[in-house]
C-alpha cells in the first residue's frame, strides 16, 4: 500500500518538534508538515473547550494540506481533545500521553515523578491512566512557566534553572527513581534537568513510542510513501525565529496566520 500524502504534526508551539524529530529519524522518506500554534501557547492553561477548538483549527489546516494521518504532538491537546478529533474526522490520529506505564512498571522505589502542564494533569484521560497504578506513588508537578520560557527563546535562562530546581527538588526528596516528562516541550530541558537530578533517576519521554506508533499506523492502515526523500515543511503563526532556532536553521519556516 503506497500513499505519498504527508504526515501532519501539530503542537501548541515549538515543543512538538521533539516528537517530529523522532518521526523524521525513523521515517526519513515520509513527507511531514509541522504546525506550531505558538500564538495560542501554552494550551496547558486553557479550558477543555478552548483546547478542543484550537485542536480542530489545527486539524483543518493540516487536512487542507492533504495529510494522511495527524500526530497530536501535544500532551494537553491529546488528553483533552483527541476523543473529539477521532469522532469528528475520518483520519487516523496518534496522540501523546505521559509515559506513566513504563515508569511505574520499572520503578524500584515505587515512587515516580510527572512534570506536565496543568491541562494534562487535570484531564480525565491522565487521571484514568494514573488510577491504573495504585501501587505506585505519583508525584505530580505542574510546570508553571516552562513552556512560555521555551516559546520565548529563554531555554537556558537563570529563571528556567530556578523553576526547574523548585519543581524537581521535592521529587528528589520523595525518592523518585523515574521522572516522566508530560509535555512535548520538556525534552528540550533534559540537559538542564540532568544537572539537577541524581544520576540514578531515569528520564522518560514519549517521542520514540509515538514514532513507532506512527510507523505501525502507516503499515497497517495508511500506507508508506514510495518517494526517496521529502523535505519537511514548518508553519508557525508567531515568533518564527524561535522555531527556526530549535530546528538549528536546517529548514525554512513559514509564518502564516491560521
Amino acid at each position: 500500500m503506497t500513499n505519498n500524502n504527508p504526515i501532519g504534526v501539530f503542537d501548541s508551539g515549538i515543543g512538538g518538534t521533539s516528537i517530529w524529530k523522532e518521526i523524521h529519524e525513523l521515517l526519513p522518506n515520509e513527507k511531514t508538515i509541522y504546525l506550531a500554534d505558538s500564538k495560542n501557547a501554552p494550551y496547558g492553561q486553557r479550558t477543555k473547550e478552548e483546547i478542543v477548538a484550537l485542536s480542530k483549527k489545527n486539524v483543518e489546516f493540516l487536512l487542507e494540506k492533504n495529510c494522511k494521518l495527524i500526530v497530536v504532538a501535544c500532551n494537553t491537546a491529546t488528553t483533552n481533545a483527541i476523543r473529539e478529533l477521532r469522532n469528528d474526522y475520518d483520519i487516523p490520529f496518534i496522540g501523546i500521553e505521559p509515559a506513566i506505564k513504563p515508569a511505574a512498571n520499572n520503578s524500584k522505589t515505587q515512587v515516580i515523578g510527572i512534570l506536565a502542564t496543568k491541562g494534562t494533569l487535570n484531564s480525565e484521560l491522565f487521571n484514568k491512566t494514573a488510577e491504573m497504578f495504585q501501587h505506585t506513588t505519583i508525584i505530580e508537578q505542574v510546570g508553571h512557566g516552562l513552556v512560555q520560557l521555551i516559546e520565548d527563546g529563554n531555554l537556558y535562562s537563570p529563571e528556567m534553572t530556578q523553576l526547574l530546581e523548585s519543581y524537581l527538588q521535592p521529587m528528589i526528596d520523595a525518592n523518585i527513581d523515574y521522572l516522566v516528562l508530560g509535555c512535548s516541550h520538556y525534552p528540550y530541558l533534559i540537559p538542564q534537568i540532568k544537572k539537577i537530578l541524581p544520576e540514578h533517576i531515569k528520564i522518560i519521554d514519549s517521542g520514540e513510542a509515538v514514532a513507532r506508533q506512527t510507523q505501525n499506523i502507516l503499515r497497517e492502515k495508511v500506507g508508506f510513501t514510495d518517494a526517496v526523500q521529502n523535505d519537511p515543511e514548518f508553519f508557525v503563526n508567531s515568533n518564527p525565529a524561535v522555531l527556526q532556532s530549535i530546528l538549528e536553521n536546517k529548514y525554512p519556516v513559514i509564518e502564516k496566520d491560521f
